[in-house]
């Protein structure tokens, strides 16, 4: 519910897939005819999704981005949140009409629901606590048995972790299971777990808000592509996928980039 290679906007946020057409701002989007989307997210996701602490709204990169194609498609979002456990089946039996939560398309997915084009590319990191100097990378973490990662289950972040840092053991003792990755990283902090594996998009704004608390080691693991998912067979794929290009093509989505991944400040 995945910098020492460095991430940069370019490259890791919103390396969105595919040729995008330089004219495609230019082109009518279809018209959606005041259409209500249901739309739903964890809401738990910094930055693409989550309650700001200042004001209590819920904000973030995936809310302004949906609601902008919905005003381009002249159609209006019902916003509603539930638990990343329960989302894609929940989409996938048509309770809501589309999913956000930084969620990586994947084949095994793709038998249950639709996907958007991937509107961000991004791979996985070992988040730590700033003062750690037991270990610089995966070996390190995983030749050390005291150490511990905290993870959200059945997200990339928890594959990975059992896959590239730890035994290929999904049972492994070392992985602490947690209900939200908000969770996790708030363990990471307390010192409960020993790293957090995160997408580069989470731990760039985790880093930038929190300089003194967090910090990335070791190398990228992986790559994975963020999409929107529908029930099978949905009718809001093709539009909202034109909506996508169009917003690349006239910079709208590098605005966005802007806005959550540099220019706001995190607070917890």
């Amino acid at each position: 519910m995945t910098a020492t290679r460095r991430l940069t906007l370019a490259a890791s946020l919103l390396a969105t897939l595919g040729a995008w057409s330089t004219h495609a701002s230019a082109q009518a989007l279809p018209d959606l005819k005041g259409r209500t989307i249901v739309a739903v997210t964890e809401n738990a996701y910094p930055p693409l999704n989550f309650k700001d602490p200042k004001t209590g709204q819920s904000v973030g990169w995936e809310y302004d981005v949906f609601n902008e194609i919905a005003k381009r498609l002249n159609a209006k979002v019902d916003w509603k949140l539930t638990s990343w456990d329960t989302m894609i089946e929940a989409v996938r039996k048509g309770q809501f009409d589309v999913g956000m939560d930084g969620i990586t398309i994947k084949d095994d997915r793709k038998k249950q629901v639709d996907f958007s084009d991937a509107y961000m590319v991004s791979e996985q990191f070992m988040m730590v606590r700033a003062n750690e100097k037991r270990f610089t990378d995966a070996k390190g973490f995983k030749a050390n048995p005291k150490l511990l990662v905290g993870a959200q289950n059945g997200t990339t972040n928890f594959y990975t972790a059992v896959y590239e840092v730890l035994d290929g053991n999904e049972k492994n003792p070392r992985i602490k299971l947690y209900e939200t990755f908000g969770l996790s990283m708030q363990a990471l902090k307390a010192g409960d777990v020993d790293t957090v594996l995160t997408d580069g998009v989470s731990s760039q704004g985790y880093v930038k808000a929190f300089p003194d608390t967090y910090k990335v080691v070791g190398k990228p693991m992986g790559r994975e592509e963020f999409g929107f998912i529908y029930k099978k067979g949905s009718d809001l794929v093709k539009p909202i996928n034109a909506a996508l290009k169009q917003m690349k093509a006239d910079g709208t989505l590098k605005k966005f980039d802007q806005k959550w991944f540099v220019d706001y400040k995190l607070n917890q």
